[in-house]
């Protein structure tokens, strides 16, 4: 048994210093300290032995195992020690190529003009309201007092999602001043900025969606010259000190006197040219003080308040803004375009 001990152990040291991978180490571990292993197998032949064999065969045993357990693990050290060597040499990083440019987005003009005139108003003590594009068509329309037979409410101009006409996609942000009248205390002055859809045929001032943002003010006492005065004034801080409007008469169901507001065409000066059509002038937003219809349907009195709304779009805030000819180029995601701003 003596001799058997020593040639598993001679052996053993032997292959173990010899393995090459983790999976041979592990094998030879089976192999020799296994519960069906070769040294095992020995030590079953104890019983054999005499009683005063038996202590020195198993001293000699449990020098065998220690042993092999001591080459076992050097072995594994400088085999992991090797493997990792090794990855960082495959996984090595040249730190002296360049780098891959990381190439930020920029904001949308639209959205720049959009959050230059969401600050011009919170200045002005106005909340930002926000509301859904898929809206009933008694807020869209029948609380604004435009009723049935107005042109706007046609299926050629409208999206409905119904045959009876009902719910719709929004064709203004209007509703979001219904909502605001319901539900809020007076005095109330918000804007409703947001995506709008109507069947218009796309060209360099018109498209099938677009956004707009309308505002509302209701308080006791408050006159058109209230209107004009603010309108002008962000106006004025979005285009420039002395930037050319023009108010015109206009109609609109929900405001009564209305009007609408233009600007002077950022591309010719007033000469005309084709974005403005030739007139010289960009419409920018309609307005008008709140018809008192409408102030009754929400169960406020026109005999104690009054008040003014407008709506503009967002776009062609945007084209004046940044002098854009097109309002096509808005939509169209032309990267080239999109980096100017």
């Amino acid at each position: 048994m003596r001799e058997q001990l020593a040639n598993i152990r001679a052996q053993a040291l032997s292959a173990v210093e010899s393995a090459g991978t983790a999976a041979e180490l592990d094998a030879l571990r089976v192999q020799y300290l296994g519960k069906k292993g070769e040294l095992t197998a020995v030590l079953k032949q104890m019983g054999k032995l005499s009683p005063e064999e038996r202590p020195v065969m198993g001293q000699l045993a449990n020098d065998v195992r220690a042993a092999l357990e001591e080459a076992l693990s050097r072995q594994g050290s400088i085999l992991e020690a090797r493997a990792l060597e090794q990855r960082l040499r495959d996984e090595a990083v040249d730190v002296t190529v360049p780098g891959k440019p990381v190439k930020l987005g920029r904001r949308h003009p639209m959205y720049i003009a959009l959050d230059e005139i969401k600050d011009i108003f919170i200045g002005m003590g106005f909340t930002v309201l926000d509301g859904p594009e898929i809206e009933l068509a008694e807020l869209n329309f029948d609380r604004l007092n435009a009723g049935e037979g107005h042109p706007s409410r046609d299926w050629s101009d409208t999206f409905y999602f119904d045959e009876d006409s009902r719910v719709m996609l929004r064709s203004q942000t209007s509703p979001m001043q219904v909502r605001a009248m319901d539900t809020m205390e007076l005095p109330i002055r918000i804007i409703a900025p947001g995506r709008v859809y109507r069947k218009d045929e796309v060209d360099a001032t018109h498209s099938p969606m677009f956004h707009q943002v309308e505002g509302m003010v209701i308080d006791k006492n408050v006159t058109m010259a209230d209107l004009k005065g603010t309108l002008n004034t962000v106006v004025e801080k979005l285009y420039g000190k002395g930037t050319k409007t023009r108010f015109r008469p206009h109609h609109f169901p929900f405001t009564e006197p209305s009007c609408e507001m233009d600007v002077q065409c950022h591309k010719c000066g007033g000469v005309g040219c084709p974005t403005c059509k030739g007139e010289g002038w960009i419409e920018l937003l309609g307005a008008g003080m709140i018809h008192p219809k409408v102030l009754q349907m929400s169960g406020i009195d026109p005999e104690v308040y009054s008040g003014w709304a407008f709506g503009m779009g967002l776009e062609r805030t945007a084209m004046r803004r940044f002098k854009i000819a097109d309002l096509r180029l808005i939509f169209e995601n032309d990267v080239r375009f999109l980096e100017q701003f």
